[in-house]
C-alpha cells in the first residue's frame, strides 16, 4: 500500500487545459510544486491527448524514482486520428486533434492503456493506476478492467490500484464491490458541496480504502477570492446558483481575514478518510501559492461555525482544527 503526501500535483494544466502553455512552462510548473515539498504526481492519456504524460515524465526524468508517487489511469485509448489542418481536441485541451478517445475497460485494453502510458512518461513503472471515468462503463470496467488491474498488482507491477470519477455513487460500487485500495474523488467533496460524505467516505473509513480528494476548486469557481459568472464549473459555466453559493462563502472567509482559495484548500483535507488532496496548476506562481497555502495552518474554528450557522456548508462535515 502506498503512503501518500497531504498534497498532490494534478497535471491536466500540463496537457493545456483550458489554455495552452508551452513546455518550459509545464517543467517550472512541476518544479516549483517539488520545491514545494509535493512528491505526488497525478497524470492521464486524457489530458492533452497524452500531453501531460509526456511533460510531467521529462520533468521528472531526472529525479530518484523512489523519491515520488506516480499515478496515471486507464479506460482511454488513444487511436492516431486524420485531423484536418487546424483542427483542435474538443474536450477542453488546447493541442491538434491528432489523437482520438477510444473507450476500452477490456483487460487488452488496460494492459495497452499502461503500456502506452510508460512509452510517453518514458519512466519504467507508475505506482497506482486508476480506472478513469467509467460512470457509463462500470459493468465492463467491474468485470473486465478491475480484473486485470488486480492481477497486475498481484505480480507486483503496480502497488496500488483504484478508480476516479465524478460520480461518488460509481465510487461507491467500486468500494463495496472490490478490492481497490484507492478512490479518486474529483469534485465532490470541495466546501461548495460535499455529496461523499453521504456514503462514499464512511465506506471508505470502514473498508480502509484511502481517498484522493481531486478537483478541490471546482473547476476554478473556488480558486478565487471573488468568485463571478464566467468561472467554470465542472468543465461548464457555472450556473448563477453555484455563483451565488460560491460567493456567500468568499464573503464569510473574507469576515475571518481568510481567502477562498485557502479555506477551500484546508477544507478539502480534514476528513480523516482523505489521504491526499491533489491540486491543478498552471504555472510556477501557482503552484508555489497553492501549495504554500495547503501547508499553511488552517483558518480559525470560528469560519467553519458561521458558514454552518448561514447554511453553507453540512454541519456533519470534519472541519479542520489548529494543533
Amino acid at each position: 500500500m502506498i503512503s501518500f503526501p497531504r498534497a498532490g500535483l494534478g497535471c491536466a494544466q500540463l496537457g493545456n487545459l483550458y489554455t495552452a502553455i508551452d513546455d518550459a512552462t509545464a517543467f517550472a510548473t512541476v518544479g516549483a510544486a517539488w520545491d514545494a515539498g509535493v512528491r505526488y504526481f497525478d497524470t492521464a492519456p486524457h489530458y492533452g491527448l497524452g500531453l501531460s504524460e509526456r511533460r510531467l515524465g521529462a520533468a521528472l526524468r531526472e529525479r530518484a524514482r523512489d523519491s515520488f508517487v506516480l499515478s496515471t489511469k486507464v479506460g482511454r485509448l488513444l487511436e492516431p486520428s486524420p485531423a484536418t489542418a487546424g483542427e483542435q481536441d474538443p474536450a477542453g485541451f488546447v493541442v491538434p486533434a491528432a489523437y482520438r478517445r477510444v473507450w476500452d475497460f477490456s483487460a487488452d485494453g488496460v494492459l495497452r492503456s499502461l503500456t502506452d502510458s510508460l512509452d510517453r512518461l518514458g519512466l519504467n513503472r507508475v505506482d497506482l493506476v486508476l480506472i478513469h471515468d467509467p460512470e457509463d462503463h462500470a459493468d465492463e470496467a467491474l468485470s473486465s478492467a478491475y480484473p486485470a488491474l488486480h492481477e497486475l498488482r498481484a505480480e507486483g507491477v503496480v502497488r496500488a490500484i483504484g478508480v476516479g470519477s465524478t460520480k461518488a455513487e460509481v465510487l461507491d460500487r467500486f468500494v463495496a464491490e472490490t478490492d481497490i485500495d484507492v478512490v479518486l474523488v474529483a469534485g465532490r467533496y470541495t466546501l461548495l458541496e460535499q455529496p461523499a460524505l453521504d456514503s462514499l467516505l464512511p465506506a471508505c473509513s470502514r473498508r480502509g480504502v484511502s481517498v484522493l480528494n481531486a478537483g478541490v476548486f471546482n473547476s476554478g469557481m473556488l480558486a478565487v477570492e471573488r468568485p463571478h459568472a464566467g468561472l467554470p464549473y465542472d468543465y461548464v459555466d457555472a450556473p448563477s446558483s453555484v455563483v451565488a453559493k460560491a460567493q456567500a462563502i468568499a464573503e464569510v472567509c473574507e469576515r475571518h481575514g481568510v481567502s477562498l482559495p485557502a479555506a477551500a484548500l484546508a477544507f478539502a483535507g480534514a476528513h480523516p478518510a482523505i489521504a491526499s488532496v491533489i491540486v491543478g496548476t498552471q504555472t510556477p506562481a501557482q503552484a508555489r501559492q497553492n501549495f504554500g497555502l495547503a501547508a499553511a495552518p488552517p483558518p480559525p474554528g470560528e469560519l467553519w461555525a458561521e458558514l454552518v450557522a448561514e447554511g453553507l456548508l453540512r454541519a456533519d462535515a470534519p472541519v479542520p482544527v489548529l494543533s
